[in-house]
């Protein structure tokens, strides 16, 4: 196998560069607390797994040319595609959690997110982390290199990729559609028990004017949103269990079409 991928050196390299642009993008393995070494070697064991499957007819170009370069960048954009749109599925509990976040008393209350790795409200990040512990128990990143690689490096390469750039820009745009559909999804139902707890609230002010809002609305808010958090919490996770079983049938179907086109 060893003096194979030697004597093959520019297909690995191209296999290699795609993996290391899908850990370099997604969510957990793209964190700067990973050493870039650690991600180097991942990337070089994936290739390694992937690489007596992973032969395309695209790759048929003169190693180390300036053709062999386009095909190498267009190899890295196709992995970070793959990771960008993992990281949309991400952004809809992220958003999800800030969009709540306000009527809970929370929105001043932000910090560094190091799995988003941006600023995120509290409460975002309280669903990115359980996101990302669904998404380990449902063997997300196995599916991911497992099954994902290996499915798209036998349906598109870099040459697919301007082929079908309008599948994969009806693919990106559906996919940021569901975003926000998801992060409203999750997050109605706390912001209508906290519109129902701010009007219950505004009731007992005119009914008591001697009430102090700000000492005491905004504890019982929070206290409120703390017990809903928890018994929802099932409900979501079982919601984002479905989001990521859907956004992975998606992925498939798209590359199965792209499949179907090259045929």
């Amino acid at each position: 196998m060893l003096n194979q991928i030697v004597a093959n050196a520019p297909q690995f390299l191209l296999i290699a560069v795609r993996c290391f642009a899908l850990i370099q993008t997604t969510p957990l393995l793209s964190s700067r607390g990973i050493p870039r070494a650690a991600k180097i070697a991942l990337a070089g064991c994936v290739a390694y797994l992937m690489f007596p499957y992973s032969y395309s007819e695209g790759w048929n170009v003169e190693s180390y040319s300036l053709n062999y370069v386009f095909v190498l960048i267009g190899e890295g954009m196709l992995g970070v595609i793959t990771g960008f749109y993992i990281n949309m599925i991400f952004a809809a509990f992220s958003s999800a959690g800030q969009f709540f976040s306000l009527q809970m008393g929370f929105s001043a209350a932000e910090a560094y997110d190091s799995l988003s790795q941006v600023e995120n409200p509290i409460m975002g990040q309280y669903l990115n982390l359980a996101a990302m512990i669904i998404f380990l128990q449902v063997k997300g990143f196995q599916r991911i290199f497992m099954q994902g690689i290996m499915n798209s490096f036998q349906a598109i390469n870099a040459f697919t990729l301007l082929s079908a750039k309008e599948n994969f820009m009806k693919f990106m745009l559906s996919g940021l559609t569901d975003l926000f559909f998801d992060a409203m999804l999750i997050s109605l139902p706390m912001i209508a028990a906290l519109f129902l707890v701010h009007v219950s609230m505004g009731i007992l002010s005119k009914a008591a004017p001697q009430m102090n809002l700000l000492s005491e609305g905004l504890p019982i808010t929070i206290l409120i949103s703390f017990f809903l958090l928890t018994s929802l919490m099932p409900v979501m996770a079982d919601y984002f269990t479905r989001v990521f079983g859907t956004a992975f049938v998606r992925l498939d179907s798209l590359l199965s079409k792209i499949s179907a086109v090259r045929l």
